[in-house]
């Protein structure tokens, strides 16, 4: 767990980590919705957001914006560790999954689209509209309703030789868990080598640990706004094989040129602030001088700060009872379980889940309310359940803050 001093340093780098500029004071648990944002990408929208010149003119505004974004696809290559391909930048990490599978339906060999009922329905849906599309048959895999994840062995058992597109999401939004990404990609080549893998790591991505050397797949996508950017666009990385497929572009455009039309250079430049961030991060828990290496670093230490809180958060800390003791309650992928990636869902019984997010607002604790809908209908339906509350959390946030939530819990539910 990071030190006081440490974490002191980690806050003062982010906007409104204490108070929410509409209502004030608040706790920051909404963090698989958003998370916080760098100063340094505020300031850096502000200043890109003010500059005329475009990229490809022939003037040194238009240089310097050109290496700007260079220097933003090599830092999301590091940031990914990604062996060759390219880096897009679109609307939205939704919109280049929908890109990304499209392509991959439409150019791949003939063969079934293979999933999860796990996934969120920005893979799903894209995956469904486009193997309809394509004529190909699109296979789910059912999840572990215990666990709340999808296992390596779950897609070896449905992954065959002629299988050609195979979706995975890399950590639920809903239940929290991460997937062993590594081992189901190598489940998937083990027996369809040549499929084209692509992945939702838009929950993930906030944590740190992201290795396309160690997960061969062909692409990853990220939404910025959950890994400390803002809002607007989307990142995503692409193998060269699947760069090489027919896609959406201008006639008579570079090779394996993806962008449509000018992307804004302050969201390039705003990625490359969150990659140095990490970096920073990095060496302040190790030794490491490499950006990849530190960027490993601080992936480690991030991971290890958050399992503290989330632990204290099922467990308990001190003598405040956690979750899983108190009365009703119900944690959604149980309450030892080691996928978990800094969130925590659960229900409790008799008690509707907006009427206790609605509590803990009005305790200063913002936390969310996932219902039986298109968005969380594939986790919470084979539990039983019409709603839940999802708490997330992000490296930044505190034991301290993880006890005002438990008080605020005790409080609630009448627990002595």
């Amino acid at each position: 767990m990071f030190s006081d001093a440490l974490l002191s340093q980690i806050r003062s780098r982010f906007a409104h980590v204490e108070s929410c500029p509409f209502t004030g004071p608040r706790i920051f648990f909404e963090n698989a919705g958003g998370a916080l944002t760098l100063n340094s990408v505020a300031e850096t929208s502000a200043r890109f957001s003010a500059i005329p010149d475009n990229q490809g003119r022939d003037n040194p505004a238009s240089h310097a914006l050109v290496e700007i974004i260079a220097k933003a696809r090599e830092d999301v290559k590091t940031l990914f560790k990604a062996p060759g391909g390219s880096v897009l930048f679109g609307e939205s990490g939704t919109e280049l999954l929908f890109r990304l599978i499209q392509d991959a339906c439409l150019g791949a060999n003939p063969g079934a689209v293979v999933g999860s009922t796990l996934e969120h329905p920005a893979s799903r849906s894209a995956a469904d509209r486009w193997a309809r599309v394509s004529g190909r048959a699109h296979v789910l895999i059912a999840h572990d309703d215990v666990s709340g994840t999808v296992s390596p062995e779950a897609y070896a058992a449905t992954v065959t030789p002629d299988t050609a597109v195979v979706t995975i999401l890399h950590t639920s939004p809903v239940t929290g868990m991460g997937m062993d990404l590594a081992g189901i990609t190598r489940a998937v080549r083990a027996t369809a080598p040549h499929a084209l893998i692509i992945v939702d790591g838009i929950q993930h991505a906030c944590h740190g640990q992201i290795d396309l050397t160690t997960a061969d797949v062909d692409g990853y996508v990220i939404s910025p706004y959950k890994v400390f950017s803002r809002h607007g666009y989307g990142v995503a990385w692409a193998s060269d094989r699947l760069t090489a497929l027919a896609h959406d572009a201008l006639i008579g455009a570079p090779k394996g040129q993806w962008e449509l039309g000018t992307r804004d250079t302050g969201a390039y430049a705003t990625m490359s602030d969150v990659v140095e961030y990490f970096e920073w991060l990095g060496g302040q828990v190790s030794e490491e001088t490499t950006p990849r290496a530190l960027i490993e670093a601080a992936g480690e230490a991030i991971h290890a700060h958050e399992a503290t809180l989330t632990d204290a958060m099922v467990h308990g800390t001190g003598n405040l009872l956690g979750l899983k003791d108190m009365p009703g309650v119900t944690i959604v992928g149980g309450a030892d379980n080691p996928a978990r990636e800094g969130l925590v869902s659960f229900w409790v019984d008799g008690r509707p889940s907006p009427q206790i997010v609605d509590a803990l607002n009005a305790a200063g604790i913002r936390t969310h309310t996932r219902k039986a809908d298109h968005y969380s209908g594939n986790v919470l339906t084979p539990l039983g359940q019409a709603d839940c509350i999802r708490v997330s959390l992000a490296h930044y946030n505190s034991l301290a803050e993880v006890r005002d939530f438990l008080n605020a819990m005790k409080d609630m539910l009448g627990v002595a």
